[in-house]
């Protein structure tokens, strides 16, 4: 027994280990890309200024300096040690230390605190329950003052909108600039023919986005893998061939000497190092898609060590010919193999855009299942890892996007202004909210968070106060995208809010709705309904509706509530939330689904699920038994439960209705009466509803909600195509509220 139990333990090490470095492998391909692609643009935007070079090495070892302790503080050790560390289940991003932080406290304004839901076992399992000083004032303030909790939505949403802004301006950066390296062999090639070039590029590049992460990985990690292997064997070249001392940058003195004598150029030169680090925050976003072994791996054993070579083999040639400064990257490649590595330097940064454009997807995801952005279709694109994912409508909207930007402004200057700000910004935010984490979640003491907000944030500050200089330059670009970005989103918020509050203070007692049957002439006709609200308890307004001018409700009545946690997935044991409404003659349920925000809903698994949820409920009430979770699966069963569907009804599709067959269910008079319901058929209703503003509302109310949240409502998926419900079994009742 003990062989066959060390020879398990072995074999399944070995596969960790292999799916470790095969995760490792691909994240090449997706989460390293903008990242390992800045160094053909970093040092000819940082000169693109008031800096310049000199006979003396100064400028050029106190930039080294700066990039390599960047590279060092920020990828290194604030997201590969401890960002990485701060992940929701797996998955990383803004939204998703946003998730974290409300989930153990009440800082959201997304959805109300439900009890019921600490009781699922992944809700707080990775969170400590020991309370500190420093964690209890700090929940105790967003507790106390709303505005602390409506000040901390808006900088999730600033930092979001940001990795949406990357997201529009990494393609457009890296590729125009791999493409203008052409212009060194061919220096009367017009401007007009390189973005052309870059456009061709960029429309290649959104085209095979639908192929998911997986295949998109394994396809585009041997292009980077050899980009890596080029510029660090080109980088060591470059060093010992022109000059050996560079490696004297490494201390952090020439950083004080590079201030000293550059003064205020070498601070406005800022905005160009900071480019060094672009893509960094998709190495968190992109979480969900890997592993945080695989990620750390992968950036520690490799990309690190080759930007390093990189960097210092260019300011090694850069010593020697100060002139060529517009063009240092490719005129430091040696001739003999100019082509090739322009060819791969090409191939590199088109597909090195793939690490912001998979992390918008996430970050989008994540936005839409909290109700903070409009409904789109997401496909999962993975059956092992969950959060790969492909958003079609994102996926074009970011290539017209890119398209514009590289015809607006073809210069990579203006661009890099733009690109550096985002960045920064965002990387700022991260810092701002683990704060929160590390006092809130880890408990831990608060001079240790202030510690790392100290070392990170003043480093990040530095290089904003930069950036913000050259707003007039081309930063005003991501800060008009995060403007426009962060109001849909906050007004969708809003509307989706608004809609939810309506529909609570106008719900209906069920008993007074049928005491009103005779009157109506209201009659049970045989079937399931399926009722979808968000109301968890009463009537929704919608259904009463609905009975008052149409005096018919199915023999068994199901009011379902789906509802959107704070956490990636909910276990299958623990998603439903089964109790009965009114007296048992009335036939009515409540069913509360639970999901994670990464998972997908299958409207036929979910209908089995729940019906046979509803009989297991059935039966223990009939046998006296109590669940100490409503719909929690038990095994108080003798016989198995199995059920089939099936769609029946006249010739071209008319009068088409879902029946489910069940086999073994149980003999009980109430589970009778569900079998003969459900043969019948499964009929959904779903509200089709019109938010407007009163009369008495503000013009700025008016117009968010009767304009642009309208027309977003109007125009993204409806919520019946979004869960996969059959048109031929959907009732939509029409109503208008105004708030």
């Amino acid at each position: 027994m003990d062989t066959e139990s060390g020879s398990g333990t072995r074999e399944s090490g070995g596969k960790f280990y292999r799916t470790t470095l095969c995760l490792a492998y691909q994240s090449f391909g997706v989460v390293y890309g903008d990242l390992i692609t800045s160094p053909i643009y970093v040092y000819k935007n940082t000169f693109s200024g008031s800096l310049r070079l000199y006979k003396e090495d100064h400028e050029i070892l106190g930039v080294l300096s700066l990039v390599f302790w960047t590279l060092t503080l920020i990828p290194l050790f604030k997201y590969a040690i401890f960002v990485l560390r701060a992940d929701n289940h797996g998955e990383g991003g803004t939204f998703a230390l946003y998730s974290l932080l409300c989930r153990n406290s009440m800082m959201s304004l997304l959805n109300t605190h439900n009890a019921a839901h600490e009781r699922i076992s992944s809700y707080n399992s990775e969170i400590s329950t020991h309370e500190t000083r420093s964690s209890l004032l700090i929940k105790d303030f967003f507790e106390k003052y709303y505005t602390s909790r409506v000040v901390l939505f808006l900088v999730v949403l600033l930092g979001t909108s940001m990795v949406i802004g990357d997201g529009i301006l990494a393609p457009t950066m890296s590729v125009l600039s791999a493409v203008h390296g052409i212009q060194i062999k061919v220096p009367d090639l017009h401007e007009n023919y390189t973005v052309l070039a870059a456009c061709i590029i960029l429309l290649g590049l959104f085209a095979l986005q639908h192929y998911g992460t997986h295949r998109v990985g394994f396809l585009f990690a041997p292009i980077l893998l050899a980009w890596l292997l080029c510029i660090s064997g080109v980088g060591i070249y470059n060093i010992f061939r022109w000059n050996p001392g560079v490696f004297r940058a490494l201390s952090p003195y020439y950083i004080y000497n590079f201030f000293r004598k550059t003064g205020k150029a070498g601070w406005s030169s800022l905005g160009g190092i900071v480019l060094c680090i672009t893509g960094t925050e998709a190495m968190f976003a992109n979480l969900g898609h890997f592993t945080r072994l695989s990620v750390r791996v992968a950036f520690t054993g490799v990309v690190y060590p080759c930007l390093v070579f990189a960097y210092m083999g260019e300011a090694a040639y850069l010593s020697k010919h100060k002139a060529d400064i517009n063009s240092s990257f490719y005129k430091a490649i040696p001739e003999a193999i100019f082509w090739p590595v322009f060819i791969i330097a090409t191939l590199a940064t088109a597909v090195g855009s793939q690490a912001i454009i998979s992390a918008t997807f996430s970050i989008i995801s994540q936005c839409r299942t909290l109700s903070c952005f409009p409904r789109v279709k997401i496909i999962h694109t993975s059956n092992q890892i969950h959060g790969q994912i492909y958003i079609p409508e994102v996926n074009w909207t970011l290539m017209v996007l890119c398209l514009a930007v590289v015809v607006g402004f073809k210069d990579t200057k203006l661009i890099g202004n733009a690109y550096g700000l985002a960045v920064i910004i965002m990387m700022f935010v991260t810092t701002c909210l683990m704060f929160l984490i590390i006092t809130t979640i880890w408990k831990q003491n608060i001079f240790v968070a202030f510690m790392f907000v100290i070392v990170f944030g003043s480093v990040e500050l530095l290089y904003l106060s930069a950036c913000l200089a050259k707003v007039h330059k081309g930063g005003w670009f991501p800060l008009l995208v995060s403007l426009i970005v962060s109001s849909l989103m906050s007004i969708w918020h809003y509307g989706t809010w608004k809609k939810h509050e309506f529909e609570l203070q106008n719900k209906v007692n069920l008993d007074n709705l049928l005491s009103l049957g005779p009157s109506l002439g209201m009659t049970r006709v045989p079937g399931i309904g399926l009722i979808y609200s968000n109301v968890t308890s009463g009537v929704p307004s919608m259904f009463a509706h609905f009975v008052t001018n149409f005096p018919a409700i199915h023999q068994i009545l199901i009011f379902v509530n789906l509802q959107s946690l704070m956490i990636p997935k909910v276990p299958a044991s623990e998603r439903f939330l089964i109790g009965r409404i009114g007296l048992p003659e009335y036939c009515v349920f409540r069913c509360i689904v639970r999901y994670g925000y990464k998972e997908i809903r299958d409207s036929y698994d979910f209908e089995t699920q729940l019906i046979v949820k509803v009989a297991e409920f059935l039966k223990c009430e009939s046998n006296g038994e109590e669940l100490k979770v409503l719909g929690q699966s038990t095994n108080i069963m003798s016989d198995p439960i199995s059920m089939a569907t099936e769609y029946s009804g006249g010739g071209g599709g008319s009068g088409w209705r879902r029946r489910v067959r069940f086999r073994n269910i149980g003999s009980s008079e109430e589970v009778k009466q569900l079998i003969e319901a459900g043969e019948s058929g499964v009929v959904y209703m779903m509200g089709n509803t019109n938010l407007v503003a009163s009369e008495a509302s503000s013009l700025v109310k008016k117009f968010a909600l009767n304009i642009v949240y309208g027309f977003l409502r109007r125009n993204c998926r409806q919520p019946a195509t979004a869960l996969g419900v059959p048109h031929a079994s959907l009732i939509q009742v029409g109503i208008t509220y105004h708030v």
